[in-house]
């Protein structure tokens, strides 16, 4: 009797681009054709480094309507969906741009609106719009100054600002970017109650007026090698402050971002680089539902 030989398992593969903005780096996948489902442990699981893809952050690019070119969501390496992503805005720009032939692609998010400009020589320019410095808008518990306030910790209080740039942001002036207690204060401030919906934290050096030494503590993801939101929200926490312009280059442990905070309509604009690293495929039902 003739043995009957099972079919071999063969699976439906999902395109993804692998993409990176001066280090920090993202899984993207484009579902303005095909939606795919995307949960909490189905983000963790592909950003996982050792059984994933890898990444800090994974990015849906969802269609557009109207004069909005896509929409995009954002999930952090936790699992955990956030409002704005200044560096994957960037790759994805860029990754439009080329697509379509523009110069110019309009982009939506939880975080607001989001305008990508070809910068030349590979560089994209993302118009963030409007920062939030109201303390309702970061949101914090109770009201303070967000120019400069006061976070009691274990070890003695820290000196802060707070900024929304899309998402929140905590940052410290410190002397030494460098020795900044970022992996032992990081943590504590994402976690901190006077921030009900967790927040990201610069250690922010300023070294003349036109240039800060900046490195961060992401929410959700940790130490990460750069953040365009966040080194936005330096900037105008430093020019809020006084000690820069309102142009200044963030230098960060990937590379360097340019910033301007407009000073005719109060828009930041943050240029740097957006690059694909490689193009692949993922069999999504071995990461959940």
């Amino acid at each position: 009797m003739a043995k009957t030989m099972a079919a071999p398992y063969k699976a439906a593969m999902t395109p993804f681009r692998k993409m990176q903005g001066l280090g920090n780096d993202f899984v993207v996948f484009d579902v303005r054709k095909n939606p795919i489902p995307m949960t909490a442990s189905r983000a963790r699981a592909i950003a996982d480094r050792h059984f994933g893809v890898g990444c800090d952050t994974l990015v849906l690019i969802a269609p557009g309507a109207g004069e909005v070119d896509a929409i995009l969501r954002f999930f952090n390496a936790d699992g955990g969906e956030v409002e704005s992503c200044g560096n994957a805005t960037r790759c994805v720009g860029r990754f439009l741009m080329d697509e379509s032939g523009l110069s110019q692609v309009t982009l939506d998010s939880k975080g607001g609106r989001l305008v990508c400009a070809d910068a030349g020589n590979g560089l994209v320019t993302v118009d963030l719009g409007v920062p939030g410095l109201d303390w309702r808008d970061i949101p914090v518990t109770h009201a303070v100054d967000t120019n400069e306030f006061s976070i009691p910790l274990e070890k003695g209080a820290v000196s802060a600002a707070a900024v929304l740039m899309g998402n929140p942001h905590c940052i410290l002036f410190v002397d030494d970017a460098e020795r900044a207690p970022v992996t032992e204060q990081g943590p504590k401030l994402e976690t901190h109650a006077f921030f009900p919906t967790r927040i990201n934290v610069e250690f922010a050096q300023v070294k003349d007026p036109g240039h800060i030494r900046m490195r961060v503590w992401e929410r959700g993801v940790g130490v990460t090698l750069a953040c365009g939101t966040g080194a936005s929200a330096t900037a105008v926490a430093a020019a809020r402050r006084g000690l820069t312009g309102r142009k200044v280059e963030v230098e960060l442990d990937g590379g360097k971002l340019h910033l301007e905070w407009r000073e005719s309509d109060g828009h930041v604009l943050m240029t740097g680089p957006g690059v694909t690293v490689f193009e692949g495929q993922i069999d999504l039902d071995r990461y959940g539902d």
